[in-house]
C-alpha cells in the first residue's frame, strides 16, 4: 500500500531515531521527495548518507534533499523550506522531530542546560511549523499534515526531565493550536506522543539494566519501542486515512501510560 504516493515529506532531526524510522517508513508507502534536516555534524553526515542509501534501496524514484543545521536557529528552518521547495516544488507533510534530552538533577541544572533544551525543542519545532504552514498555505493545491513529535513527558513528570518535559508538552499545545490556526487553509496539525523508544536520545539513561528492565515492565507489551512503531503511526496522520484528523494526541507507549500498578 503506498499511502504517500505523490507526497513530499520533510523530516527534522532525521538522521538518526525516530525521525530516521520514519524516512524510511515514508520512502515505504511511495513518498516523491523528502526533505531530510540533520544537525550537520560528522556524525550527523555521516548518518545522513547511510540513510539516502537506505531510502534509495527501498525507493529508488524518492528525490533527497538534505539540509544541515542546528533547529534552534530560525535560519535553519528557513533554509529547510527554501532548499526543499527549490528541488521539490512543495511539501505536503511535516515531521517535526528534532529534539534533545540532556538528563540532569533539577536542582544543580546550569540555566544553559535549560535554555538549550527548551531552544531546540520547542523554539525549534515552532520555528520550521511557522515556516511549513506558511509553504502549506501559499502552494497550490493549498494545504497539507504538520506531525509534532512530542512525549508521554507532555503527560507525566520525569525527575530528571524538570526541563524536558515543558517543552514537549509545550509540542502538543503548539500542534493544537496550530490545528485551530490552520484548518482554513486546509492544513492538519496532530501530535504524536511516544512512550520510551530505545534512540540515542536515550541510551545512556537505558545503560542501566535496572532502570530498562524497569521500563519494560511497566509497559502492557513487555518491551520498549522502536523508531519504526513511531513511523506507522507518522505515515497514518501524514496520509489520506487521516483526512479528518486533526488536533489531535495519539499516544503510543505499548501501554504505559494506562498501566498503574
Amino acid at each position: 500500500m503506498s499511502l504517500l504516493q505523490g507526497r513530499i515529506v520533510c523530516i527534522t532531526g532525521a538522521s538518526r531515531g525516530i525521525g530516521r524510522g520514519c524516512a524510511l517508513e515514508c520512502a515505504k508507502h511511495g513518498a516523491t521527495g523528502l526533505i531530510l534536516h540533520y544537525y550537520g555534524d560528522a556524525e550527523t553526515q555521516d548518518e545522513i548518507e547511510s540513510l539516502k542509501q537506505e531510502v534509495a534501496a527501498i525507493n529508488a524514484k524518492a528525490t533527497i534533499v538534505a539540509v544541515p543545521g542546528d533547529i534552534a536557529d530560525p535560519e535553519t528552518a528557513t533554509r529547510v523550506v527554501r532548499e526543499g521547495v527549490e528541488v521539490l516544488g512543495r511539501i505536503d507533510v511535516l515531521i517535526s522531530n528534532a529534539g534533545i534530552c540532556p538528563f540532569w538533577d533539577f536542582l544543580s541544572m546550569p540555566l544553559s542546560v535549560w535554555e538549550r533544551t527548551r531552544s531546540v525543542n520547542l523554539d525549534g519545532s515552532f520555528y520550521i511549523t511557522q515556516r511549513v504552514a506558511n509553504q502549506m498555505k501559499d502552494q497550490t493545491p493549498q494545504g497539507g499534515s504538520i506531525i509534532g513529535i512530542s512525549s508521554i513527558s507532555a503527560l507525566v513528570g520525569g525527575g530528571q526531565q524538570v526541563h524536558y518535559t515543558p517543552t514537549k508538552a509545550g509540542i502538543l499545545s503548539l500542534m493544537q493550536s496550530s490545528a485551530v490556526a490552520l484548518g482554513p487553509y486546509n492544513i492538519r496539525a496532530n501530535a504524536i506522543l511516544p512512550g520510551t523508544i530505545a534512540t540515542d536520545i536515550n541510551k545512556e539513561d537505558l545503560s542501566d539494566v535496572a532502570k530498562r528492565e524497569g521500563m519494560i515492565k511497566r509497559t502492557c507489551l513487555g518491551r520498549l519501542g522502536n523508531p519504526d512503531d513511531i513511523a506507522g503511526p507518522a505515515v497514518f496522520l501524514a496520509s489520506d486515512l487521516a483526512k479528518y484528523v486533526t488536533g489531535a494526541a495519539l499516544l503510543v507507549d505499548g501501554g504505559l501510560f494506562v498501566n498503574l500498578q
